[in-house]
């Protein structure tokens, strides 16, 4: 990885980093290991937004470890963190782009970055030669299909929209036939994101994909899910309530350089079993970055 990269992950986790991470680095720095060790790491971690359950996993095998390879120092100790911590981040599975188009939908609550996302996405796959149209199949909103066709402009990158009110499900069909006709590489789908506790809400997700498959057999390729990362733990109760509803391949972390709950990241794979897929490190349109687990844990930790 590139040192610019590299900067890029140690300046959008800067606010996990000084907030959350950081009192463990200080933390480790002065303390000796003894029992006293692992109160303080067990509050540290739950505080950084790891989550009750996934901390107390983390301290466990740590103490493991300890006890395996005769660690004694806390110098020793900030590295099994950081290798236990890499561990519980799944590896990202990105589409391999066979399926002409490959069709992918995103899904996450209203705020959560979902639009901006799909933007971003568009211009990353732009910009590596693939030929990408949005769709934007939020028809509930008019400010969002709006939205994603501004995005679209600044991009450069054409848009099929739904009818304001209209079918969500006829909006993606109609953007997968237009990319067939089209002969476009990608095809990204926007959905509507109201509160996940509305069931008629999964119930419109559920015939986005449907549609999807009668438009293009095997679609949707994949499903991302958009979290917010400033809402920390929170958000794993929406990403239950869509990954109920629908087959959810991967999450994109977005919002990540403006919040101080990174640690969140640690509970997607221990409590979803989804890897995330990307990661947003800015507002720039260029700062949503493949998600690096080495990278990510050490910017929390090492900076």
């Amino acid at each position: 990885m590139s040192e610019n990269l590299l900067n890029k992950w140690r300046i959008g986790l800067e606010k996990t980093r000084k907030i959350a991470f950081g009192r463990i680095a200080n933390f480790l720095g002065t303390s000796e290991l003894n029992e006293d060790t692992w109160d303080d790491l067990e509050a540290l971690l739950i505080q950084a937004d790891l989550g009750m359950e996934t901390t107390l996993e983390v301290v466990e095998a740590l103490k493991q470890k300890v006890k395996e390879a005769g660690l004694s120092t806390t110098a020793e100790l900030q590295e099994a963190i950081k290798d236990e911590l890499t561990a519980r981040l799944a590896e990202p599975h990105m589409p391999d782009f066979d399926n002409q188009p490959t069709v992918i939908v995103l899904v996450g609550v209203n705020g959560s970055g979902k639009t901006t996302s799909a933007a971003k996405l568009a211009k990353r796959w732009s910009d590596e030669g693939k030929s990408v149209l949005l769709v934007a199949a939020d028809t509930y909103r008019a400010a969002a299909i709006d939205q994603l066709k501004v995005w679209a402009d600044r991009v450069n990158v054409p848009t099929i929209a739904g009818q304001p009110g209209g079918d969500p499900g006829a909006a993606a069909f109609d953007g997968i036939n237009a990319a067939i006709a089209r002969k476009k590489d990608v095809v990204i789908i926007d959905t509507a994101g109201r509160l996940h506790t509305r069931s008629n809400l999964m119930e419109e997700i559920k015939k986005v994909h449907r549609v999807s498959g009668k438009a293009l057999e095997g679609a949707p390729h994949a499903s991302w899910l958009v979290l917010d990362a400033t809402t920390g733990q929170n958000a794993l109760q929406q990403a239950k309530a869509f990954k109920e509803a629908v087959a959810i391949d991967g999450v994109i972390l977005a919002k990540l350089d403006s919040s101080a709950k990174g640690g969140m990241a640690f509970a997607i794979k221990s409590q979803l079993n989804l890897p995330i897929i990307y990661a947003g490190l800015g507002e720039q349109i260029n700062d949503l970055q493949p998600f690096d687990r080495d990278a990510f844990v050490s910017g929390i930790i090492d900076g």
